[in-house]
């Protein structure tokens, strides 16, 4: 998906068309994540770009793109441009010798 989202419709209310706007980033994501996996991939992996327009987007990671909207939304942007591209992923072994993560192990 590569758009440009206006913020201002003429006629609707803005807090409305945020919401279909997140709304929309998230259905996309969604419908993506149901396709059927290539071989040998684990998942799938999202390239994104946001920016106020297609020249001036930034890489973002998935997670923060929702806080950016609403950052444009609360600055009084008037449009913003999202781009999310899915590839499959691929997972990673831990190396051998890096500390196991979870809350068993900083127990005493």
């Amino acid at each position: 998906m590569k758009k440009t989202f206006q913020l201002h419709i003429e006629g609707k209310n803005p807090d409305r068309v945020l919401d279909a706007v997140k709304h929309e980033l998230r259905k996309y994501v969604k419908r993506e994540r149901r396709r059927d996996l290539p071989e040998g991939a684990d998942f799938w992996d999202f390239d994104c770009k946001f920016g106020p327009t297609p020249e001036a987007a930034e890489p973002v990671h998935l997670s923060a793109l929702t806080a950016l909207v609403d950052g444009v939304a609360k600055e009084g942007g008037a449009q913003f441009y999202a781009e999310i591209l899915a590839k499959p992923g691929h997972r990673r072994s831990r190396p051998a010798d890096a500390p196991a993560a979870g809350p068993d192990s900083a127990a005493p």
